[in-house]
This record gives C-alpha cells, structure tokens and sequence, in this order.
C-alpha cells in the first residue's frame, strides 16, 4: 500500500512544479528567440514607446570662435554670443564733404606721401612741386631740362615762398636756423653728406617724406628713414619768415 501511494505523491508534486514554472513564463524557449515586448515587462514597453527618437536631418553646425573650432553633429546648439566681422578704419578719415572739396593735386600728393588729403593745405607748394616733378638730375643745371638739388630747392622758395635763397647746398645750410628732426614742419630743409660734407638738400613734407632732386631718379619724393638717406643725413634747417604767397599758374 505505502508503495503505490509514493508514486502518487512524486506526481503531485512534479506537476505542481511545472504549473508554477509555466505561470512564471519558463516555457522552455530560448530568450534569443523572444522579441523586446516578450522579454520585457508591459509597464517599460509602455515607457519606452513614450520617448520620440529623431534622427538628425540636418547637415553639421560649424561653430568658429577665434582660437577654437566645434564642429557639432545631430544637436541643435544655440549660440549665446553672434560674432561679427568688424572692419576698422582710421580716426582721421576725413568727412565727405571735406573729401569732395578737394583737389586733384592734393589727392595725388596725399597717396604719394601716404598721408590723409585734409593734411595738405598748401596748395601752391605741391603746385610749385609738381612742376618739376620728374625733372632729371644735372648737376650745375637750373632749368627744366635739367636740375640738381639746390637749384630746385632755391626755385620752390622763390614761386612758393618769394624768397631767395643761397644757389648751394652749403650755403643753404648757414643760411638756415637748425632744429631738432623732432620739430619738423612743412618747408623745412634737410640735409645730407653725399659727397663730402654738406653736399645734397630737399624741403620736408609730411609724414617722414621729402622731395629733392636727387641723382639717380631726377625731382623725386623720397622717405627720411631710407637707409642711404638716413645715414647721410646732417641737419635739418629751417626759414621763420617763409609764408606762402598766393596761388600762381605757370
């Protein structure tokens, strides 16, 4: 009797077992078969179909700064700061309607001298200059055909200034008070050792810039800190009662 109800018992139990095991969902297949809504449960599939993933559509955000560079992909960046080219101009540019009052003469020795135009004032210097601009070098020489340094100093202060001066270059010198190249003003003379002494001369402008006649190129502007002028020079002199006559044509 005890050994058929053993059996009975082992049945029971084994099929209790399987019971409990299906309701837990073992039912023997292999998880990589299952689909994500079979593994898991119905509350975080509900989660996950909530959440809205959007590929990116559009092409990357290149965002420059000035010493680095982001490049952004699939993120929507918002840019705290907009970064604008500025361009700068000088303070002394001058106003349009200084600008079309001006001469030609004027705006062709405002590029010549790198300089703003309203700076040049003295229309009848740069007329007397322009004169004899391109004139070839000769020594000895006082005409068009030919000028050397002193001579074409002596006639810009004699159609310019109505004053006459020395015919030489040293003479010019002692005729002239020094000053410091600090003090240099328009009109003023320079001078240099080219051959011995005090031997070659020009009349200042503006910004570092003096017209002379020189050797190799004839009536000429030229800039003080040029090397060979630089080396050369002497002294700068200058002639207090210089005033500028009225306007004359040629």
């Amino acid at each position: 009797m005890v050994r058929q109800i053993i059996p009975a018992i082992i049945c029971v139990i084994l099929l209790g077992s399987c019971t409990a095991l299906k309701q837990l969902g073992f039912t023997g297949v292999q998880p990589a078969q299952l689909s994500q809504q079979e593994i898991l449960p119905a509350a975080h599939s509900k989660f996950i179909d909530e959440i809205l993933v959007t590929p990116a559509t559009t092409p990357p955000v290149e965002i420059r700064s000035e010493k680095t560079t982001v490049a952004s992909r699939g993120f929507s960046l918002e840019k705290t700061e907009t970064e604008e080219q500025t361009q700068f101009f000088p303070e002394s540019i001058p106003n349009p309607v200084a600008t079309e009052k001006v001469s030609q003469i004027q705006l062709k020795y405002a590029l010549l001298l790198n300089t703003e135009v309203e700076y040049l004032q003295n229309e009848n210097l740069l007329e007397g200059i322009d004169n004899w601009y391109g004139t070839r070098y000769r020594l000895g020489g006082t005409t068009k055909k030919g000028v050397d340094c002193s001579a074409f100093v002596g006639a810009i202060y004699a159609s310019v200034f109505g004053i006459t001066i020395p015919r030489t270059a040293r003479d010019q010198y002692r005729f002239t008070k020094r000053i410091s190249r600090t003090e240099l003003q328009e009109g003023d003379l320079l001078f240099f050792n080219t051959r011995g002494g005090v031997s070659h001369v020009g009349i200042y402008l503006q910004n570092n810039k003096f017209v002379h006649a020189s050797v190799s190129k004839g009536v000429v502007i030229s800039d003080i800190f040029e090397p060979y002028y630089l080396q050369r020079f002497v002294g700068a002199g200058r002639i207090d009662s210089k005033e500028p006559l009225a306007k004359t044509s040629e």
